[in-house]
C-alpha cells in the first residue's frame, strides 16, 4: 500500500494522534499535534482508519524527548514524546468536547486543567506485569496490544522513587523463588508509613514458597510488608510486615492537623497523592459546603473526601460495595474522631433506592463512580433531590453521558474542572459541579 502524508491535527482520549486523509479521521499511535508525517495504513473501518508512522518528515514544535526508554513499546504511558503545556491544553480540549457532545455543556465552562507539580516519579501504586518463560524473568508492562512482557529493567520512569527501589530489590528475589514461573504480577502500594509487596501468583502455595519469601525478608530493601495471593483468593495472604498503609489529607483548617487516612495493600486508592489533594481542593472550591449541609458520598471508597469534608458539613453518609474498603472508612473515622460519619457496604443503586424509602435528605451528593459511570444510578440521585451534585470522574465519556441524564432530571453543570492525575497519559481527572435548575 503506498505511504501518504499528513499532518497530526490534535489528540483522541485514548492517547492517539489524530489527522484527517481523504476526509476521514485517522488516529496515529504516538504521533504529535503539529507533526508532518508519512503514514502507513494498518486498518480501514467504515468511520476511520488507523495508521502507522514510517517517517517523521517535521517533528512538531511540541514533540520532546521521552524520558523512558521503552516508551513506545511498553502499554502504559502514551504522550511522553508531547511537552507537558500541550498535555494540558489537549486534556483541556478533551474533556471540553466530550462535556459539549454529551451535554451541551459550553467549553466557558470547563476550567483550566489543575497541573501536577511532578509530572514523573508520582505514582504510588503500580501493578507490574511478570514473565519468567524460558528461564529469563522480566518485570514491566504488556506491549501494546498483546501479552507479552516488556522489561522496565530501569525501573518505571513515573513510579515513585521508593516503588522503583523495592521493584529491583524484588527482581533479585524472584529470580531464585521456587516457583516463579507462576508468577503473573507484582502489585507495589507505598504510602506515607511504607511499601507493601503483593505477589500474585497461579496454583497452589507451598511451605517452600512461604519460607523462602520469609527467609529473603531482609532482602526486599524499604518495603514494609509482604503479601502472597493466588487466582483463588479475594485478598492476600500475609507473609510478613504491615497489613495497611496510610496517607494524609488536608483539613480545610490549615492550622488544624491533615487527616490521617489508612488504605489495604492492594485496595483503591488514588495513584497521585499531590493531585489528590488538589481534587480535593476543587471539590471544596465548588462545593461551597456550609454548617447546614448534609453530604452523601457514593463510592466513598476509605473515605478519601468523606472524613476530610466531615468537620465542614452537619453530617455525612458513605456508601461503597467494596468490604475491604468500608473496613478502612470505618477505622478511619475513628481514627481521625470523626463522630458525624456513617458508612454502609452496599451496592450504591440499592443503598440509593434505600436512602429514598426512609425519606433522608441530602443537600449535597458526592460520587466517584468507577470508569463506567454512575449509569443507572443516575435518575435515583435525582430523586433525591440534591441542592448540588459534585461529580468525580475519570472518564469524560460517561461523565458527559450521566450529566446529559442528569439535564433531563433538572440540574445543569456549573463549572468542570479537569486535573492531571496522570501525566504523560491521555487519562483525565475532574471535577464538575451540578445544580438543581
Amino acid at each position: 500500500m503506498a505511504l501518504l502524508c499528513a499532518t497530526i491535527d490534535t489528540l483522541a482520549f485514548g492517547g492517539n494522534g489524530v489527522c484527517r486523509i481523504d476526509g476521514k479521521v485517522c488516529f496515529v499511535p504516538f504521533s504529535c499535534p503539529g507533526d508532518e508525517v508519512s503514514l502507513r495504513i494498518t486498518a480501514q473501518k467504515k468511520s476511520y482508519s488507523t495508521a502507522a508512522i514510517v517517517e517523521i518528515i517535521q517533528p512538531s514544535p511540541v514533540r520532546t524527548v521521552p524520558v523512558c526508554p521503552v516508551f513506545g513499546e511498553c502499554g502504559g504511558c502514551n504522550w511522553q514524546h508531547v511537552s507537558y503545556p500541550a498535555q494540558l491544553e489537549h486534556k483541556h480540549a478533551i474533556l471540553a468536547e466530550a462535556l459539549w457532545r454529551g451535554a451541551r455543556v459550553p467549553a466557558e465552562l470547563i476550567g483550566n486543567v489543575v497541573p501536577a507539580v511532578n509530572q514523573y516519579g508520582y505514582r504510588n501504586r503500580l501493578q507490574f506485569k511478570v514473565s519468567a518463560a524460558d528461564g529469563t524473568l522480566r518485570i514491566g508492562f504488556y506491549r501494546q496490544g498483546s501479552h507479552q512482557v516488556v522489561d522496565a529493567k530501569g525501573g518505571c520512569p513515573i513510579a515513585s522513587p521508593v516503588i522503583n527501589q523495592v521493584l529491583n530489590r524484588c527482581r533479585e528475589v524472584l529470580r531464585s523463588y521456587p516457583e516463579a514461573a507462576s508468577v503473573s504480577q507484582l502489585g507495589i502500594d507505598a504510602g506515607d508509613s511504607g511499601v507493601v509487596v503483593i505477589i500474585h501468583q497461579s496454583g497452589a502455595v507451598t511451605s517452600r514458597c512461604r519460607d523462602y519469601l520469609i527467609g529473603r525478608r531482609a532482602d526486599f530493601g524499604p518495603c514494609t510488608g509482604l503479601f502472597l495471593k493466588t487466582d483463588r483468593q479475594s485478598s492476600g495472604e500475609k507473609l510478613w510486615g504491615c497489613s495497611e498503609l496510610t496517607y494524609t489529607m488536608n483539613r480545610a483548617d490549615s492550622d488544624q492537623e491533615p487527616v490521617d487516612l489508612a488504605f489495604p495493600p492492594g485496595g483503591f486508592v488514588q495513584v497521585h497523592q499531590l493531585q489528590n489533594m488538589s481534587m480535593l481542593s476543587v471539590i471544596r472550591h465548588l462545593g461551597a459546603f456550609t454548617a447546614s449541609d448534609h453530604l452523601l458520598d457514593l463510592f466513598c471508597g476509605n473515605g478519601n473526601f468523606s472524613i476530610p469534608l466531615a468537620a465542614e458539613v452537619a453530617s455525612v453518609v458513605g456508601i461503597e460495595g467494596n468490604e475491604d474498603s468500608i473496613r478502612a472508612a470505618l477505622g478511619n473515622s475513628e481514627r481521625n474522631m470523626v463522630a458525624n460519619i456513617q458508612f454502609f457496604c452496599d451496592n450504591v443503586a440499592s443503598a440509593l433506592r434505600r436512602l429514598i424509602d426512609q425519606g433522608r435528605r441530602f443537600t449535597v451528593v458526592l460520587l466517584d463512580p468507577p470508569r463506567s459511570g454512575a449509569g443507572d444510578a443516575v435518575a435515583d440521585i435525582a430523586r433525591l433531590q440534591p441542592d448540588r451534585i459534585i461529580y468525580v470522574s475519570c472518564d469524560p465519556a460517561t461523565l458527559a453521558r450521566d450529566c446529559g441524564l442528569l439535564a433531563g432530571h433538572g440540574y445543569r453543570v456549573v463549572r468542570s474542572v479537569p486535573i492531571d492525575m496522570f501525566p504523560q497519559t491521555y487519562h483525565i481527572e475532574s471535577v464538575t459541579l451540578l445544580s438543581k435548575i
